[in-house]
């Protein structure tokens, strides 16, 4: 069987646990059947990867002998989880027998026997032979243009990234000035922000290039993109003329540094539930009370995308809408110099650069067009469409996340020498690195697949969910292989593994956490088919 049938027989499955749950839905809410729910998004994610895999890897046409192998260890790795059991987190696994679906899980491990039956360990260790000897698997998109803002982006992050990242951690620093305005002449914030109000005017995919490549340095560099890539989306689907002249240009400039004020304390994902109010004074002004939480760069931000309740007699999300706040950037001697709001920092492992906040609003003034849109009521509504965008963002983060993973895991094997030689030839720890490869790689390609389907103009919010979800679990198993690889050393804060896993924890809670994907997906899939 190639890979190609495996894939078919992968579907197949997919679709046996898909008619599986739908039969448990029609009977209970999804709420009540979460393990099959989410068990059956993994099952679904993983067939999507491979697919996505088998895509990169045909699309080379055999020109790197590398991606062959790597396609091969991820279908026999993909397709064993989809038999024997499905990691959703670090105890919780997924089995056939959870949907009902043994039998099928059974006839998938016949078709694929020749897979499943052979042991891939002289595989791995050519992978990771090739790793050590400086040779990688394809990265061109087939694009020239795409290929060197790659280029771009990498040698940008090699040179000023890199360098300097683990030592502005430690320090807990916000990412230097300087380096902000050498993204922004990049062009980094300002990547799908339309060439009429002063971006690029480019691609989703394009996002996920650069996004990739500067969360390789730092995830902090990444994520400064992320808040640009919300605002400017929010702005420029649902702002009036006049607020796109107004705050575009200047936030694909960098001159404006947004910052998505969302979250609100014992809220969580329940965004319906949100308490901050905003009201309008006798001149028109809007007025805000209430607390907000884990307010990412909130102090050295210029605009706040708040989302607050300005129909308090609408229930829900119907309630909600979206204001652009304008706000005095702060300072390390006065991070909130705006009247009527206050912040405290919240000090957390990793994700540091743009520091965490918790914001507190006691009758802090907004101009009078500051409702996005000029339309009150739909400010969940706006939100939502800029989800599928910042999920996908999210996932090329742990994308670069996975690659420090890997490269550090590797420079250590090659460099440390135990029982007289490399620990690289030691059959565990290649296998570490030959899977952290296929699971970078598998990331990697689902998160273009992903992006590739919102710059077609389509709904897509189960594939960023996909994208996001996988990604995320990539970036922390690598993460973790790597420190298991650098041992006793990984555990010290001098070495730069500590801060990556530290930094790879956070993605799979924020911008939706695991299980608020798994949901997504499962429901998306499941209404789709009716």
């Amino acid at each position: 069987m190639d890979l190609r049938q495996a894939l078919q027989a992968a579907d197949i499955y997919r679709a046996a646990a898909a008619d599986a749950l739908a039969a448990r839905l029609a009977e209970r809410q999804i709420d009540r059947e979460q393990r099959a729910a989410h068990g059956f998004a993994w099952v679904a994610t993983t067939v999507a990867a491979l697919g996505a895999v088998l895509d990169w890897c045909q699309a080379g046409q055999g020109s790197n002998p590398l991606d062959a192998k790597i396609a091969t260890l991820a279908f026999a790795e993909g397709i064993g989880q989809l038999v024997g059991g499905l990691p959703m987190g670090q105890n919780e696994i997924f089995r056939p027998a959870d949907l009902g679906i043994g039998a099928a899980a059974r006839t998938l491990a016949d078709l694929c026997g020749d897979l499943l039956n052979v042991d891939h360990a002289a595989l791995r260790a050519e992978v990771t032979a090739a790793l050590a000897g400086g040779d990688w698997p394809s990265e061109t998109l087939h694009d020239a243009d795409l290929d060197a803002i790659r280029d771009q982006f990498r040698r940008f992050t090699d040179a000023e990234i890199l360098p300097h990242a683990h030592g502005w951690h430690l320090a807990n620093a916000l990412i230097p000035d300087e380096t902000v305005r050498a993204m922004a002449d990049l062009g980094a914030f300002g990547v799908c922000i339309p060439e009429a109000f002063g971006g690029l005017g480019l691609s989703k995919l394009v996002m996920c290039i650069v996004t990739e490549e500067l969360s390789r340095g730092w995830i902090g560099a990444g994520s400064l993109g992320t808040r640009s890539e919300i605002a400017g989306e929010l702005i420029a689907m649902g702002g009036t003329d006049a607020q796109k002249a107004d705050w575009l240009p200047r936030i694909a400039s960098g001159e404006v540094l947004p910052t998505a004020v969302f979250t609100e304390p014992d809220v969580g994902s329940d965004l319906g539930s949100l308490q901050t109010r905003a009201r309008r004074n006798d001149d028109g002004a809007w007025i805000i009370d209430g607390a907000k939480t884990w307010i990412t760069h909130a102090a050295r931000s210029d605009l706040m995308t708040l989302l607050a309740r300005t129909l308090p007699a609408a229930k829900g999300y119907g309630g909600l809408s979206m204001l652009l706040v304008p706000k005095p950037r702060g300072t390390e001697a006065n991070p909130f110099p705006a009247d009527g709001m206050t912040g405290s920092e919240i000090e957390v492992l990793g994700y540091r650069g743009m520091r965490e906040y918790a914001l507190q609003f006691d009758t802090m003034t907004a101009p009078a067009d500051a409702l996005l849109g000029g339309e009150e009521g739909q400010g969940f509504k706006q939100l939502m469409r800029t989800f599928e965008g910042a999920r996908i963002q999210t996932a090329a983060r742990a994308v670069g996340v996975a690659r420090r993973a890997l490269e550090l895991g590797l420079d250590y094997a090659l460099s440390r020498k135990q029982f007289g030689q490399a620990i690289v030839t030691f059959p565990r720890v290649a296998d570490k690195l030959a899977m952290s490869l296929v699971d970078f790689i598998t990331a990697r390609e689902l998160s273009y697949a992903a992006a590739r389907a919102k710059d077609s103009g389509k709904r897509c919010d189960i594939e960023a969910g996909m994208a996001k979800l996988l990604a995320a679990r990539a970036a922390w198993s690598n993460a973790d292989a790597s420190l298991q690889i650098h041992g006793g050393n990984g555990y010290a804060l001098e070495y730069e593994i500590s801060r990556v896993l530290c930094d790879a924890r956070i993605l799979n809670i924020f911008e939706g956490a695991a299980e608020i994907q798994a949901q997504v997906i499962a429901r998306g899939l499941i209404e789709r088919r009716n």
